[in-house]
């Protein structure tokens, strides 16, 4: 089950830099985020943001493999506007457990805060195991480790 941080209270302490960003990525396989989609012409209820721990260039056909991997593993259905390549991520130190990533796909963002460059699938869905972005409004995220 993913644990479920609220959005409303969190308060950003600090962003961290680029090296800590390498230090705290070290073991960590991939980050996944749920939140409730926002857009006017939403089309899921969900906003999922999966952060693979890779700068490497995935082809088209991996990156097809891997979100199929990802919806069977977390009961994901109708996807919608996926965005998926390489891009600007930040971290900020929050009162949660672990640091909250975020998707600067602003220039003025990237500009703005340090940040690392992670392979980032960005798309709405729906599922049954994020029923706390879907029905209560939060925002939470959950890291897998590497062995």
């Amino acid at each position: 089950m993913i644990s479920t941080q609220e959005h409303k209270s969190l308060n950003t302490k600090r962003h961290l830099s680029p090296p800590e960003i390498q230090a705290h990525l070290k073991d960590v396989e991939y980050i996944i985020m749920a939140a409730p989609a926002t857009r006017s012409d939403k089309k899921a209820p969900i906003h999922f943001t999966i952060f693979l721990n890779t700068t490497d260039r995935l082809p088209e056909e991996i990156q097809t493999d891997v979100l199929e991997k990802f919806a069977e593993q977390y009961k994901i259905t109708d996807i919608h506007d996926l965005f998926s390549q390489l891009d600007a991520v930040a971290f900020s130190l929050t009162t949660q457990e672990t640091p909250m990533p975020l998707h600067l796909f602003k220039q003025e963002d990237k500009k703005a805060l340090p940040h690392g460059t992670m392979h980032i699938m960005d798309f709405e869905g729906d599922s049954t195991e994020f029923n706390e972005a879907k029905e209560q409004d939060l925002t939470g995220w959950s890291y897998s480790y590497n062995d």
